[in-house]
Formats: C-alpha cells, sequence, structure tokens
C-alpha cells in the first residue's frame, strides 16, 4: 500500500487540496509543479500491480499500469498541467481545485485494476467535473452543474448496478474484457456510454460544457469523455454495436455543430463527433483501430484543449461567444487566431499535424477489415469535421465580418500555454513515433504514404470549397438549437409540475375523507365509551357473574374443539 503513496493520482488530489489553502506564488508554484511530478511518476510506472488491497471478501489493485493505463496517465497529467497554465488568471477560487480533483480521479480510473476502484474514482470524477462547471457562478451555470450531475449520476447508479451483477455472477471484480452476455455488462457498457457522451443523452456536454468558465471547459473537454474511451478500449474492444453507436456519434456531432451559433457550443458538439471516432475504433476491434482510438484520444485531448484555450481567450478579452458577435478579431488577436487555426487544422486531419497521424489509424483499420461503406462513412466524416471545426470556428471567430472590436491577446501564461499545445500538435504530426511507442500494441503503420496524403488533402480541400461556395447558407443567425434535452429542461418540467399538482389535490382528497371517517369513528367510539356510553354504565354484580360465567363455557368449549 506505500506505493499508493506515489499514485500520480493521489499527487493531484493532494495537490487539490494544497490549491485550497495555498495562496499567491506558492499557490501557482503547486499548480504547475504537482502536474509535471504526476507526469515523471506516470511515465515510471511498470507493468503490472503496484498496490494492493483488501475490501470486504476481494483483493482490489487500486495501482495497476500498463501500456495502455499509461498512456492515457501520461496525456491526463500533460492536460492538467496545460490547464493550470492557462488557468492561473482564473479569480474563481475552486476552479483550480476542483480540476485537479478531477484529473487526478481521470488517472485513478486509468490505474484501476478492479472494478470497484474504477467506480471509486468514476463518481469522484463526477463530483470534480460539476464542481468545476459550478464555480463558474450564476444561475444557468449552477442549473446546468445540477442537470449534468444528475446525468452522471444516473450513469453511476448504472455502474454500480452492473458491476454488482458481475460480481454476483463471475465472483470476480477484476477490470478486463467483457462480453454483452449478461445484463450486467449491459450495465456497464451503458454507464460507460453515458459519460463517452452516446446516443440518446449526448446532450448533457453541449448543455454543462459551455456553461463553465473561459477556462473551465480546457478542463472538462479533456477527462470524461476520454476516460470513457479508456474503459471501453479495456472492457468492451471489438464489441460491434460500438461501431454503430461511434458513427451516430461522429455524424450527430457534425450536424449540430454546423447548426450551433455560441462558438464554445460548436466545440462541445465537435467533442461527441471527434470521441465517435475513438468509439467506432473500439467496435472495430482490430490492434491498428484499437492503437487508433488510443492514439486519437492522446491528440484529441491535446488540440481540443487548444481549440477551447483560443476560444476562452476570446471569451475573456470579449465577453461574447456567439458567433454572430465576433469576427475580425485576426487583427488584434494575432497569436491566438494563429493557435486556434492550427487546432482547427490538427482536428481536421490535416499532414503534419497531430490529428491526421492518429485517425488515419482508425480509417487503415476499416480498409484492413474490408469495410468499405465504414471507410466510405468516416471518410464524409473527416470532411465535416473540417466544415464545422476547421473552417467554421475560425472563420466566424476570427476573419467573417469585422465586429469593431479591438481586444489584445490574452496575458502571457494563457498565450504560452497555447504556445505549447501548438507545438505538440506540430511535433506529433511531424515525429509520430514516439506517440506510436506509447500505444498499447506494436505499431504497423506508416501515415505518410502517397494515398493517404493525398486521399485527406482531396478531402480537405473539396470540404474547403463546398464551405465558401455555401457561405451564405452556413451564416449563423441569433439562434437556439434544440437537442434531446428539450425533453428533460422543457417537456418533463410542467409535466411534473401538473403531476405534483394532481398528486397534491388527490392528497388533499384523501386526507379530507380520512378526515370525515376518523371523525364518524371517534364518535362512534364516544357514543359507546364515552361518559353516558352502554359500556360506562354501572353494571350490578349479578350480571357482570352472568357474563364471566359466560366467556369461561365459550373458552371450555373452543378449546375442547
Amino acid at each position: 500500500m506505500s506505493n499508493l503513496l506515489a499514485h500520480p493520482g493521489a499527487l493531484l488530489i493532494a495537490g487539490a487540496v494544497g490549491l485550497i489553502v495555498l495562496r499567491g506564488r506558492v499557490r501557482t508554484a503547486v499548480a504547475l509543479i504537482v502536474p509535471l511530478v504526476a507526469l515523471y511518476v506516470a511515465w515510471q510506472v511498470p507493468d503490472g500491480i503496484a498496490a494492493q488491497a483488501r475490501f470486504l471478501d476481494y483483493e482490489i489493485a487500486p495501482f495497476a499500469g500498463d501500456k495502455l493505463s499509461r498512456l492515457f496517465a501520461i496525456i491526463f497529467a500533460i492536460m492538467v498541467f496545460g490547464g493550470a497554465l492557462f488557468a492561473l488568471n482564473q479569480t474563481k477560487a475552486l476552479e483550480l481545485p476542483a480540476a485537479f480533483l478531477y484529473g487526478g480521479s481521470a488517472i485513478g480510473v486509468a490505474f484501476a485494476g478492479d472494478l470497484i476502484t474504477v467506480f471509486v474514482f468514476w463518481e469522484i470524477m463526477a463530483i470534480g467535473s460539476t464542481l468545476v462547471v459550478w464555480s463558474a457562478g450564476g444561475r444557468s451555470a449552477y442549473r446546468a452543474s445540477l442537470r449534468y450531475l444528475m446525468i452522471h449520476l444516473l450513469g453511476g447508479v448504472l455502474l454500480m448496478a452492473g458491476i454488482a451483477g458481475h460480481v454476483a455472477e463471475f465472483g470476480s471484480i477484476a477490470f478486463g474484457s467483457m462480453t454483452l452476455d449478461s445484463p450486467a455488462h449491459w450495465l456497464i457498457l451503458a454507464g460507460f456510454l453515458i459519460n463517452a457522451g452516446a446516443p440518446p443523452l449526448s446532450a448533457w456536454l453541449p448543455d454543462a460544457y459551455p456553461e463553465a468558465s473561459w477556462s473551465g471547459m480546457v478542463f472538462l473537454s479533456a477527462f470524461t469523455t476520454k476516460t470513457a474511451v479508456y474503459v471501453l478500449l479495456r472492457g468492451f474492444p471489438g464489441t460491434e454495436l460500438l461501431l454503430y453507436i461511434g458513427l451516430f456519434m461522429i455524424f450527430y456531432g457534425i450536424v449540430y455543430a454546423l447548426l450551433e451559433n455560441d462558438m464554445r457550443r460548436i466545440l462541445a458538439y465537435s467533442i461527441v463527433n471527434q470521441v465517435g471516432f475513438m468509439v467506432a475504433g473500439v467496435g472495430i476491434g482490430t490492434e491498428m483501430a484499437l492503437n487508433g482510438s488510443a492514439a486519437h484520444a492522446f491528440t484529441h485531448i491535446i488540440y481540443k484543449a487548444l481549440l477551447l484555450m483560443s476560444a476562452g481567450s476570446v471569451l475573456l478579452m470579449t465577453g461574447k461567444s456567439k458567433c454572430t458577435d465576433l469576427g475580425g478579431l485576426f487583427q488584434s488577436m494575432p497569436l491566438t487566431a494563429a493557435c486556434g487555426i492550427i487546432g482547427a487544422l490538427s482536428i481536421s486531419s490535416f499532414p503534419l499535424t497531430s490529428g491526421f497521424v492518429s485517425k488515419s489509424m482508425i480509417s487503415q483499420a476499416a480498409v484492413d477489415e474490408h469495410m468499405l461503406y465504414i471507410w466510405i462513412l468516416l471518410a464524409a466524416a473527416s470532411a465535416g469535421v473540417f466544415l464545422h471545426a476547421g473552417i467554421k470556428f475560425p472563420w466566424f471567430v476570427f476573419f467573417q465580418k469585422d465586429s469593431g472590436m479591438r481586444p489584445p491577446d490574452p496575458p502571457l501564461n494563457m498565450r504560452l500555454a497555447m504556445l505549447l499545445f501548438s507545438a505538440l500538435c506540430i511535433v506529433l504530426g511531424v515525429f509520430p513515433g514516439p506517440l506510436y511507442e506509447l500505444l498499447p500494441y506494436e505499431v504497423r503503420f506508416v501515415p505518410y504514404t502517397g494515398a493517404h496524403v493525398v486521399t485527406q488533402l482531396q478531402l480537405l480541400l473539396f470540404s474547403g470549397l463546398a464551405f465558401f461556395v455555401m457561405l451564405n447558407y452556413l451564416r449563423r443567425t441569433p439562434t437556439i438549437t434544440l437537442d434531446v434535452d428539450w425533453v428533460y429542461r422543457r417537456l418533463l418540467p410542467p409535466l411534473c409540475a401538473a403531476a405534483a399538482s394532481g398528486l397534491s389535490r388527490l392528497g388533499e382528497t384523501f386526507s379530507a375523507a380520512a378526515s370525515a371517517l376518523s371523525s364518524r369513528l371517534v364518535a362512534a367510539l364516544h357514543q359507546h365509551h364515552g361518559p353516558e356510553g352502554v359500556l360506562a354504565r354501572t353494571w350490578p354484580t349479578g350480571s357482570m357473574a352472568l357474563w364471566v360465567m359466560v366467556l369461561l363455557l365459550a373458552y371450555l368449549l373452543f378449546y375442547y374443539l
């Protein structure tokens, strides 16, 4: 158990406690140093179980490492450092400790060797992420955080029920590959998919994430959905159902992102879209596809954080997030615009960026398995990603008609965070070897072949052409996009209020009837037992003796019968 003291997730959680009480430069130092220490420790975790303990009648393994868990722990630690650097100017005192708790629990899931540990860190992660949303302040953030917590508590209940059923059926708490051969495994899968943003509850993500602060959404983009990808890679590789769920997520995210007007909601729907690629790779299930999903989760955390840093910088410096209110900002925010473009090219899988070397592995896996229609859908989806995130976001925010605003680039720490993640996007795209070495299976894939590069450039160039040809149809208007969350945000509340009112009236009716019945019963009892009642009168001794004899005779009769 002493090895738990060197658990990188525990280090971040301890750092969260320190950030609550510390102030000034010491707090800044802790915010930057602790994630780097956690990164170093995560990189050094060996294969196998590093710590064990006994819980009830089971041996739990709260700290166990392998290549897959190290990959996710490394990128989670990098994300905590980059997010902390970006958020140093955040005045919300709760946000940074909550983010450290959030990131530390995500690393805890990555290094969990049993289902009980997965569940514990899973729930801590839900608490940390809810606090990140809630810390933004304001009624809308508070209400969004409650809806967010409601959905994730539902996911936690499903996961807990599934784990209990799994243990009862198989007698094991080990966290390994499962098949959909029992109701318990279906419940576990449902719990995982809720965190992944899978249908029909995908709307929790664009509902809650944009309500966080300009820095809070950077943290939120990294951990919940990617932890879900990790547990799917660990628990359900090759489950065919995930291929179709992933494809639905891909096109769902594209359609809603194209309809959206708020820049951060565009990027929130884009998260669902990108996670769909990873879930589809898990569904394909080959080593190439699983490597592609893991690599794409790694690169996605970096370029999505970069995009949200760019959007957060715009929000901080202008106070606006609607595309209809923005435009022309490249003139006064050139660094922010340049970093946003790098993130946009990465998410679009442009050659020489990180997205190209990861997403192409998933498409290649479909080719290797002769899944022609799946490959066509993935290729079409890649073009759709370029439309909504690769062009739409930077064009409407930085280059469309001049809004007249001239805000400067954000403070130094925010610029450094964006430059760091921009460099990672380019370095990983140019030199993918170090990333491939971290993947769980041996990589036999060369991204930079003539076919890969030409095919991707054709997709991107023609989708870019389509964007500008149809620009008049894609111009945004100040509208609100309805999603599935309309059911529990708009439809259910009045229905519940009406049901509560009806139940209240029914209760009042029953209460009145019960009160009347009680009054009649009391009156009847008073009639017989009151001062003037029959049983309260004075009875002669002879009559009493007669009745006693009658009762004794009745008792003897029943006794002998």
